[in-house]
């Protein structure tokens, strides 16, 4: 009997002892249950996100490559165009001319013409050889004018430091002071711009000394006339 009751003890303990050990290894499984649920809940977020993230790395790669296309071929047209800009400019300067040149022959054929002429003439067709010369400088004129060259011939205008250079001054009491009485060589200009200044010779007012003195001689002159009469 009383072993009965020891062993009816002991077969609590036993169940007590037993059940804690299966409820943790319950509570274990659902324990790593959840956190699995749970770890994969989170992964699908994540996998979505990396996965859009890899798409736009690849849209951005192949952006990137076309763009790095383009600069290639726009750094191409450039350096082409750059090229045949040059070509043109070199080509410009060296043949820019022609035209100015085909009409300048004609005027060197004519004075050539005439050097010949001259040689060859007397005295009597030296009138012919200025005539002949005069068409040759309207020949060249008109050639002048044709590409935009003016001539400066500022003869009796007032002295313009823009288009004038002036060489002296010269006292005159038949020009107005400042104002060009001599041109000593012409200038030119070409479509506008000043090419080359003309020489002049500019007029001032007479000082007061030569002004009296001149009049004395006027003067002179009057009494001398009188004398004789």
């Amino acid at each position: 009997m009383t072993k009965h009751k020891k062993d009816s003890n002991k077969a609590p303990n036993a169940e007590k002892a037993a059940s804690p050990k299966k409820t943790e290894t319950t509570d274990e499984v659902l324990e790593g249950t959840d956190s699995e649920t749970v770890l994969k809940n989170e992964d699908n977020p994540l996998e979505a996100e990396l996965s859009a993230l890899k798409s736009e790395l690849e849209t951005a790669k192949t952006k990137i490559d076309e763009n790095w296309e383009l600069y290639l071929r726009a750094n191409a047209d450039l350096e082409n165009a750059t090229r045949r800009a040059q070509q043109d400019i070199e080509k410009a300067r060296k043949f820019g001319l022609e035209k100015l040149v085909e009409d300048l022959l004609p005027i060197k054929d004519s004075i050539e013409m005439g050097l010949v002429a001259a040689t060859q003439t007397d005295h009597a067709n030296i009138k012919k050889l200025h005539e002949g010369s005069e068409l040759i400088l309207k020949m060249f004129s008109d050639t002048m004018e044709k590409y935009g060259i003016e001539t400066v011939d500022p003869k009796g205008e007032p002295f313009n430091p823009e288009f004038h250079q002036a060489m002296s001054l010269q006292e005159s009491n038949d020009e107005k002071p400042n104002s060009v009485i001599t041109v000593m060589q012409k200038g030119y200009l070409l479509n506008g711009r000043l090419i080359r200044p003309a020489m002049v010779i500019v007029a001032k007012q007479p000082t007061e000394d030569k002004q009296s003195s001149e009049s004395d001689n006027n003067e002179t002159v009057g009494t001398n006339i009188d004398e004789k009469a």
